[in-house]
């Protein structure tokens, strides 16, 4: 609910900034990331997860949650990284122990929110995406790729 009221506003913040005469565009990286995360929600959507939350915002906590999704009884939360290149480091290796504190304290505070009696089985997801310019999209998903506490397992 909340994304759709911000894209409309920003829809409307565009048209306005392109009545005055003024480029209405974000930053190329911006760009990029909302590019990578709509593949990433095709990607999810074609694989057969429910997708709850795009962007999820606590309210009170800095950072959000880019994907939230369900995988039958299964819930899992989505860190979608994106790159316009394959430089030295892979996408998903930037997700590092602070990063990945703010994930897991958002998504405690979305379940939270849930209405459940029990605690529900949850897997926190990486997804790198790479928008390669003359090239094909190329989408790596990684399941499972870190958990509640910080023994974190090595990408594949």
């Amino acid at each position: 609910m909340r994304t759709g009221l911000l894209e409309r506003t920003l829809t409307g913040l565009n048209r306005l900034a392109q009545r005055r005469g003024r480029p209405a565009t974000l930053p190329a990286h911006l760009q990029a990331g909302m590019e990578g995360e709509a593949a990433a929600y095709s990607y999810l959507r074609g694989k057969g997860y429910l997708v709850v939350e795009r962007r999820w915002l606590s309210g009170n906590q800095p950072g959000d949650l880019d994907l939230i999704a369900w995988q039958g009884p299964l819930l899992c939360f989505f860190e979608v990284k994106t790159r316009t290149a394959h430089d030295d480091s892979p996408a998903e290796v930037r997700i590092d122990a602070h990063k990945r504190k703010i994930l897991r304290r958002l998504a405690r505070q979305y379940l939270r929110q849930l209405p459940h009696q029990t605690a529900l089985p949850v897997r926190f997801d990486v997804i790198s995406v790479y928008l390669v310019p003359g090239k094909e999209k190329e989408i790596v998903h990684f399941e499972n790729a870190f958990g509640w506490s910080e023994q974190r397992r090595d990408f594949d």
